[in-house]
């Protein structure tokens, strides 16, 4: 894994760092356990890396800026201790956009991470290192987090199998940070049964996180295969709203049919719900604004342009402006449960579009969050509902779709459940014959 690592570097950029040393020792400690028949988990000895806006201790934590130092952590996060408790083996730090605020990933700190499948493009963000890695073949799955969308987006532009928890599933520590209440943890992965065994070495509360929620006792790969026979599924292609590609639009549904063929009814649906960014801009850049006032102000103009102009809009958000957004949020989220009652799971697209290239200006006139970034991902986040990406095929450029599945709060078994049978039905499976392609050619 380091030497396939350490050869895609120059090529995908998706590493910030990497502990050849440390990660060699930690082998060494989980081969001796497994001799003794003693490991500490399944994934004993499996190597991951972290997102570098996840603390290590004993790793800076740089969240793609030059704003910020190489001040060594001095505790884990919640979701690091759950993977060392496991006995994985961390050996780096995937690389992000700066502080996640967008769903490409390239930052003043690190440059420009490239997708697998075409390095022209971008393989999404703000997990866009771990997508990279793991769509690349590096290692079987790799941390992300998912504030927006930052899970979903990159498994979708890489053709991933991607889960946001539901929010409180996987604790929160530190949960200081100005979005820590739309942050889900989680991992980008090439399969359903790594996603859910994933999710049983991380899932379960932590004193530290008052939101974290109360254990399941529950084994989330037991069920796995139960199918989804009878179920209602509403699909919906814009939400009442977005306008996604055609190709994009084409390949949701073809993908969304295939649940019909597994003996689910599924029908689409009115408009979800009204655009959202008349309600919620101020809660996305009033925490940014919250981040600009923690930078020091002769460190500013280290920012990437673009955050650094959502960051002073920011500043002018009231007291009064972040109060409706939250009651236009609490709305959204009645709403969705109440619109579950009837329906099982919601289908849509992931993405308005494929990857786009790497040198798309984000949050531009060509490129809005509103419109081309976010539009999909973010009422999930918003709601703390479980969501999920699972490829849906490739458009006609050869670049991954994501059908994204979203269940009723909490449903996080539910949605694997729906997630398995629709990849037991989609015949997507690893390697893919195009990224072999890409990889053999550097």
């Amino acid at each position: 894994m380091l030497a396939r690592a350490s050869t895609l570097q120059p090529h995908l950029n998706a590493l910030v760092l990497l502990d050849t040393e440390g990660a060699q020792a930690a082998a060494k400690a989980a081969e001796s356990r497994w001799q003794k028949g003693q490991p500490l988990s399944p994934f004993d000895g499996i190597p991951t890396t972290i997102k570098d806006t996840t603390n290590v201790k004993g790793w800076p934590t740089r969240y793609g800026s030059q704003a910020t130092d190489e001040t060594p952590a001095s505790d884990n996060a919640a979701v690091t201790d759950r993977f060392l408790a496991a006995g994985m083996i961390l050996v780096g730090k995937s690389t992000t956009p700066e502080f996640g605020w967008k769903a490409l990933t390239d930052s003043p700190l690190q440059g420009t991470t490239r997708n697998p499948w075409n390095l022209a493009h971008s393989p999404g963000g703000s997990s866009g290192g771990a997508s990279a890695l793991t769509a690349a073949g590096v290692n079987p799955f790799n941390h992300g987090n998912d504030g927006g969308g930052s899970i979903r987006i990159p498994a979708a532009h890489t053709g991933l199998v991607g889960l946001k928890p539901s929010y409180g599933r996987i604790p929160q520590y530190p949960a200081d940070a100005p979005f820590a209440d739309v942050i889900s943890q989680g991992v980008l992965a090439r399969s359903v049964l790594d996603t859910a065994m994933a999710l049983n070495l991380t899932a379960g509360p932590d004193p530290r996180d008052w939101r974290s929620l109360p254990a399941e006792a529950r084994d989330y790969t037991i069920g796995l295969d139960a199918g989804v026979r009878g179920w209602k599924i509403g699909l919906s292609l814009d939400l009442g709203h977005v306008k996604a590609d055609p190709e994009v639009r084409e390949l949701v549904a073809a993908a969304a049919r295939r649940f019909e063929d597994l003996g689910a009814h599924v029908e689409e649906v009115g408009p979800m719900f009204e655009p959202l960014q008349e309600h919620f801009e101020p809660l996305w850049i009033g925490s940014f604004a919250t981040r600009f006032r923690q930078i020091p102000t002769q460190l500013h103009g280290k920012l990437d342009p673009g955050l650094r102009a959502l960051m002073e809009k920011g500043l002018a958000i009231t007291l009064a402006d972040y109060a409706k957004a939250f009651e236009a949020r609490s709305r959204l989220a009645r709403d969705l449960a109440l619109w579950h009652r009837t329906y099982d799971l919601l289908l849509a697209p992931v993405t308005p579009t494929a990857g786009p290239p790497v040198e798309t200006l984000y949050n531009s006139d060509a490129f809005p969050r509103w419109t081309k970034g976010a539009p999909y991902t973010l009422p999930c986040n918003l709601t703390g509902q479980p969501a999920a990406s699972m490829p849906a095929g490739l458009t006609k450029a050869g670049l991954p779709v994501g059908l994204q599945i979203i269940g009723a709060p909490h449903a996080d078994a539910t949605v694997l459940q729906a997630m398995r049978a629709y990849e037991s039905a989609s015949g997507w499976t690893w390697p893919q014959p195009r990224v072999l392609e890409t990889l053999k050619r550097l």
